[in-house]
């Protein structure tokens, strides 16, 4: 491991700052390597031995971020002759950004039901043809989860952030 780090805080997703914890990324390698039959946790610590420092190579006066030591660690992964590992990680990766978009959405949808409860939404107020109703409340749902759904799978990106931002 490391003794000296010069990568102290790393950006979660969310925009917090914490700090570094390296170990995550050995443990992370360690369970994509045993998910395709490894049996080497120091070649995992090695691993992230090298991801650390690049780490500390590309962010010498930023903080990185939780997505660029993810690409670093799949970058690692490939050059250093480890597909099977890299794909299993990658994998795992991609079941988590899904996860993280199903929580995401189903709290969107909380938060689209506590504002027509609450009347906060404009559009709640200001739909003269449809009444505060149980059936107001699932045609108001059912169509900002298709707006919704629609930002996110059909416009573009730049579209979807023009709509989103204003």
């Amino acid at each position: 491991m490391v003794s000296e780090r010069k990568i102290s805080k790393i950006r979660k997703r969310d925009g917090r700052t914490v700090d570094f914890d390296q170990e995550k990324i050995t443990k992370a390698v360690w369970a994509a390597a045993q998910a395709v039959g490894g049996r080497d946790r120091s070649l995992a610590e090695r691993l992230s031995d090298q991801v650390v420092a690049i780490l500390e190579q590309r962010f010498p006066a930023r903080t990185p971020t939780v997505e660029n030591v993810q690409d670093i660690v799949e970058k690692v992964l490939i050059e250093d002759g480890h597909a099977r590992t890299a794909k299993a990680y990658i994998l795992y990766r991609k079941q988590h950004e899904t996860l993280r978009k199903i929580k995401t959405t189903f709290l969107e949808v909380e938060r689209i039901v506590s504002d027509y409860l609450s009347q906060v939404d404009w559009r709640v107020r200001e739909n003269s043809n449809i009444g505060y109703s149980m059936s107001g409340l699932l045609l108001h749902v059912a169509g900002s989860v298709v707006a919704n759904y629609t930002l996110d799978r059909i416009y573009p990106m730049e579209v979807a952030d023009a709509h989103r931002n204003g």
